[in-house]
């Protein structure tokens, strides 16, 4: 803006600075002027002080919760705004960084150690230089060899054997004009039977979470446990090539028409071009007067096309990986953090619920009065908030528990629950005591109730969801009142409340029943 413009506009400005204070003084001298003729002279001020200071008051009134609400906003989101990363492996190390802050809030000492050792070894995985290939594949689809063939069409022979593969094995070679290393890891045999076939089917699996290309080996078209593997392996956002082996045991039109139907089912999921044909050990051909022949393994296309792949791509699905291990770490951190939140959260509500249940068991009070002496605790909402990293207020947490007791008493849900609780404890106790059992343990159910629609909402950042509050009581009400749930809390209600109170009537503690007032004589 030109400096002309720019003076023209505080010149506007200042002329409606001028405008609004002489309206102002203009009101206050006819207010005045009013009040001198309604009033003596001597209440002219007194009633000025009076108006002014309730206007600021009400004011005040009206900005005090606008301003809490900003403050709010501002001081419990966590840290302040941290700078978009610019590549890969700046996010990942991002990601490494806030894994590190988890790790000093994590209690349990095995969980914070497993994360603490993964995320050392993500760490190294970004100083790292070679690419990493795993391969699968089932215990007859030719994998092993398919392996072995590799290895020695790029470095000859291998000495280690190689037969079974019960565990992960690694073997390091390189590709020409590749400027990184290759590790080729052999993992155990997918869809093995027993329970030795399932945790080395689960090795495998952690092993392709760490790699840079998959390889998915198989001797046909895709089984349905086959085609279940082949989509956990894409969902893993890694680039996958399907080799189709044992293409010696074929002619070529049966050889093309399993790849196109194997392109056709892995449409949406891997380029056609990445499923490959191969043919790692072909069988022996026999001659007549002689020692059999053995032919050589074709794995040229496949050779090629993992060549493709690594030059082209390389750089890229090495940083990939990393920031997807990076991130998945940081996944898994802040699930045990909110594990952790939860069970915390669940016993600050526990707690309160049988304070709740001790303190009506102590007073009883009228059915109407237990929204307030039960259901509403606006310590136990400031408890669950500091859990979850939130600041409340007092004034705030009462707030927030009225509306959910509001929403209790419009759902009906005080009325259900004690009508529930009461078909639980119809014991054979006095009616008094029986009264206030009810009460007490019903106090407590709808303390839980209300307690645990608070964990919800600080669990979603302080948000009701779409359903709003209603929706989320209501859920809590229907989840406490299950068979298993609701057997569980009287279980413990009967120790902690019924007992004690039958305890108290036999020592005479009990205030006595009220007497029946006299009727009219019976004629």
């Amino acid at each position: 803006m030109k400096p002309p413009a720019r003076l023209w506009l505080w010149l506007g400005i200042g002329l409606l600075v001028v405008v609004a204070i002489t309206a102002v003084l203009q009101a206050v001298n006819a207010l005045i002027w009013q009040l001198s003729y309604l009033l003596p002279s001597w209440l002219v001020g007194p009633a000025l002080l009076l108006l002014f200071g309730g206007a600021a008051l009400l004011l005040a009134q009206l900005l005090w919760p606008w301003w809490q609400a900003s403050r709010r906003g501002t001081g419990t989101k966590g840290p302040a705004n941290v700078a978009a990363p610019g590549n890969r492996q700046e996010a990942a190390q991002q990601n490494l960084a806030a894994i590190d802050q988890l790790l000093d809030r994590i209690r349990d000492d095995v969980q914070r150690e497993a994360l603490r050792q993964e995320r050392q070894r993500v760490a190294a995985e970004l100083e790292r230089g070679d690419l990493v290939l795993v391969v699968f594949g089932t215990g007859s689809a030719g994998k092993t060899s398919l392996i072995r063939s590799l290895l020695k069409e790029v470095v000859g022979e291998v000495g280690a054997a190689m037969g079974s593969t019960d565990d992960c094995r690694r073997y390091r070679l390189r590709l020409s004009n590749l400027s990184r290393g290759l590790q080729l890891v052999d993992t155990p045999g997918i869809l093995e039977a027993g329970s030795a076939g399932q945790e080395r089917e689960q090795r495998a699996r952690q092993q392709a979470a760490q790699a840079d290309l998959l390889l998915l080996v198989v001797d046909g078209d895709l089984r349905q446990a086959e085609q279940e593997v082949f989509e956990a392996l894409a969902l893993l956002g890694k680039r996958l090539l399907l080799v189709l082996n044992k293409c010696d045991l074929r002619g070529q039109e049966e050889e093309r028409r399993l790849l196109g139907l194997l392109r056709r089912r892995c449409q949406g999921r891997i380029a056609p071009e990445d499923v490959v044909p191969a043919s790692a050990a072909p069988q022996s051909v026999p001659m007549p007067g002689g020692r059999p022949l053995q032919p050589p393994p074709e794995i040229d296309a496949l050779l090629r096309r993992i060549a493709q792949v690594l030059h082209s791509d390389g750089e890229e699905l090495i940083a990939d990986n990393i920031l997807l291990q990076s991130r998945r770490l940081s996944d898994a951190g802040r699930q045990l953090l909110t594990e952790q939140r939860q069970s915390d959260a669940e016993a600050v509500v526990d707690r309160y619920s049988w304070i709740s249940a001790g303190v009506l068991a102590a007073t009883p009070l009228p059915v109407v009065d237990l929204l307030g002496a039960a259901a509403v605790n606006a310590q136990m909402v400031v408890e669950i908030g500091r859990i979850y990293g939130v600041s409340l207020s007092r004034a705030s947490a009462q707030d927030l528990a009225v509306s959910v007791g509001r929403t209790l008493a419009s759902l009906g849900v005080i009325k259900g629950g004690l009508s529930v609780i009461g078909s639980a404890l119809s014991l054979n106790l006095p009616a008094l005591l029986l009264t206030r059992a009810v009460q007490a343990v019903g106090a407590g159910w709808l303390t839980r109730v209300a307690g645990r629609s608070f964990i919800t909402y600080f669990q979603q950042d302080q948000d009701w969801g779409d359903g709003g509050i209603q929706e989320v009581v209501q859920r809590q009400y229907d989840l406490n009142r299950r068979d298993s749930a609701l057997q569980a809390f009287l279980a413990a209600a009967f120790s902690r409340v019924v007992e004690p109170l039958q305890r108290q009537q036999k020592q005479g503690q009990l205030p006595p029943r009220p007497e029946r007032p006299p009727g009219p004589p019976r004629g």
